[in-house]
């Protein structure tokens, strides 16, 4: 069994219950010990007029081959309403493979670590909240270190749902 690491964002509908559902339909697999890290509202990267994102981290352990974990992600994303029209464009949800133990993959349609992981802090704050310690393969630092290296500026605000 792999230690999997995951990042979750939301930026169209109710997105907190959007990344609850993902969450949810994850548990449907054979995936074992899910811890969350707490919601961040975003500013979105790349394409920026478009609403902020929610964004949290995941890590729980599977023995299920990563690229095998790609397609179920994938599935759960177009299960929930994802559309891939527009290069980071706005999404219902979205759903990227972080960590997959101590491997590094190179595949056409799967690189772990993640390729921008270490540039985003809407990746790396939730991360911290999980594994500040982990050092990723292929890097000489923890998660807490690529953090407090990162050159990404933009707000990362923890999320309090609004309540009536």
């Amino acid at each position: 069994m792999e230690q999997v690491v995951c990042s979750l964002g939301s930026n169209l509908g109710v997105r907190d219950q959007n990344i609850a559902a993902a969450i949810s339909a994850l548990k449907s697999y054979d995936i074992f010990h899910i811890k969350t890290a707490p919601l961040y509202e975003t500013a979105p990267v790349g394409l920026t007029d478009q609403p902020s994102f929610l964004n949290t981290a995941i890590i729980f352990r599977s023995a299920i081959a990563a690229a095998d974990l790609l397609e179920i992600m994938l599935g759960i994303e177009r299960g929930l309403g994802r559309s891939r029209r527009v290069r980071w464009g706005p999404r219902t949800i979205d759903i990227d493979i972080i960590f997959y133990g101590s491997e590094r993959i190179v595949q056409e349609r799967l690189t772990i670590p993640h390729p921008r992981f270490a540039m985003r802090k809407f990746v790396l704050v939730p991360l911290s909240d999980l594994i500040p310690g982990f050092v990723p393969p292929g890097f000489s630092q923890p998660v807490a270190g690529l953090l407090q290296a990162c050159g990404d500026e933009s707000d990362v605000r923890l999320y309090r749902a609004e309540t009536d």
